[in-house]
């Protein structure tokens, strides 16, 4: 999965589009989209052995704004509350209606 998305470009390690086989180093920042969210992440070391899923995070640190995932739950509870799962794509009215929602939800957190 991550060879597919350095073939497609849509991986950069410290700003520059990385192939698959790049060496990264402590201290360069990898980019790169899932989920509908740009994701950055800080080499902080390098493993010596392969290690587990749990120790991961020792070795990397996410610097992705927490306000980029507040969004995406946002957009994800608009969906759900206004549409079922199934029932095509929005049409002008719904979508602007969703604008609306978001609109209004990040006015209130604003004003807190």
């Amino acid at each position: 999965m991550v060879t597919e998305a350095c073939k497609k470009n849509h991986v950069t390690v410290n700003g520059q589009v990385a192939k698959p086989s790049k060496e990264v180093f402590p201290t360069d920042k990898i980019t790169f989209r899932k989920d509908q969210i740009t994701q950055i992440i800080t080499v902080l070391d390098i493993p010596d052995n392969r290690v587990g899923a749990k120790l991961v995070d020792v070795y990397r640190k996410n610097e992705t704004p927490a306000e980029v995932y507040e969004h995406l739950e946002l957009l994800k509870l608009s969906k759900e509350h206004y549409r079922k799962n199934g029932t095509g794509r929005p049409t002008k009215k719904d979508r602007r209606d969703i604008d609306e929602f978001g609109n209004e939800v990040k006015s209130e957190i604003d004003e807190d």
